[in-house]
């Protein structure tokens, strides 16, 4: 899923550049780079599918130069997560009606890629032999209010895969005191928003659970593939309601299971979330780029990577951000008011 405007990176990400298309970690890579790169020998590159906006079209192709251009689902408007997945599920199925798929946003970062990898083949193992519904679940580290929960059934595991147990039930983005006590409580996991499923799963739960958004895409079953296919999505899609699949389907279906696990993951929602995942200096600094220096400095991300020389003297708990001529310096208890100044949504 690439489709969301994510600019709270500014000023590298803008609404017309997001972040899942910049290298946010300044490894020469973007995040939709390392998305795709995680899954190699999972997933072959003519069986990943990008669901992204048609303003985005360009860039995906030339960021994922060996994904076959018609596997690039181009949405006409934002509808949110249901919409896009009904959308690809559909389209998939038009081509392989038995197909196992991983649906994961491509904004996200993952340190540990070998445990990430090891956790999706196991539960796509899982979904190919039963018609579960899996979502991951992930240990929580601290008492996090920008991310929904999962609480899990740790009572009993499946018969079939010892890490992997029954949600008990979704939980909204807690207040400060909420998500204390739910961090100590280890039934509780970080909602990240990647699921596991057969794509007959998947269909067969929007058709009971979002009829009206999934008739829309199986009512197209007769143009995937063809040159009408995106004047149709252009004219049909606006009509979806825009509503995420977790509202749509995960708190209402019935075999829904989650995999707690724990390769360092970060949905990269703030720049504080970025200093949180990077690599840190000994006095709690960030600094990314190749000439970066810091004197009297601590606790901030320095992101700085067109090489110029950047030299920080004096601070505490700031993020300093140059691209493009624009530069950023900023507080990082003061990130959520950027865009208040930059104009981007």
């Amino acid at each position: 899923m690439a489709g969301g405007v994510g600019s709270r990176f500014w000023p590298m990400s803008t609404t017309e550049r997001p972040k899942q298309f910049i290298d946010v970690l300044g490894v020469g890579r973007t995040l939709i780079q390392l998305t795709c790169d995680r899954f190699a020998g999972i997933v072959a590159p003519e069986n990943i599918w990008v669901v992204t906006n048609k303003n985005y079209a360009d860039v995906v192709a030339e960021q994922l130069p060996d994904v076959p251009k018609g596997n690039i689902l181009l949405e006409p408007c934002r509808r949110n997560t249901a919409p896009c997945i009904a959308y690809v599920s559909w389209k998939i199925k038009s081509i392989d009606k038995k197909a196992n798929i991983v649906v994961t946003p491509s904004d996200h970062v993952v340190l540990n890629t070998p445990e990430f990898q090891r956790v999706i083949s196991q539960c796509m193992a899982f979904t190919a032999e039963t018609d579960a519904i899996v979502t991951l679940g992930m240990k929580p580290n601290r008492p996090e209010t920008g991310y929904g929960y999962i609480q899990a059934d740790l009572t009993y595991s499946s018969t079939r895969n010892k890490e992997i147990f029954r949600v008990d039930s979704f939980k909204e983005k807690p207040d400060l005191a909420t998500a204390e006590e739910y961090i100590k409580n280890p039934s509780f996991f970080w909602n990240a928003g990647i699921f596991i499923w057969r794509v007959e799963t998947i269909v067969n739960a929007l058709r009971v659970y979002a009829p009206a958004i999934n008739s829309i895409f199986e009512d197209l079953l007769a143009v995937y593939g063809s040159e009408k296919e995106q004047e149709a999505i252009d004219k049909m899609f606006p009509e979806c309601e825009s509503i995420s699949i977790d509202y749509a389907i995960m708190e209402k279906a019935e075999e829904i299971f989650v995999c707690p696990a724990d390769f360092g993951w970060s949905d990269l929602g703030t720049w504080g979330s970025l200093l949180q995942q990077t690599k840190k200096d000994l006095y709690g600094n960030s600094l990314i780029g190749e000439n970066v220096s810091v004197f009297d400095t601590k606790n901030c991300i320095i992101h700085a990577t067109d090489e110029k020389q950047v030299v920080v003297q004096g601070l505490d708990g700031y993020i300093v951000a140059e691209k493009d001529n624009r530069l950023l310096i900023c507080k990082l208890s003061e990130e959520q008011r950027i865009k208040q100044y930059t104009g981007q949504n």
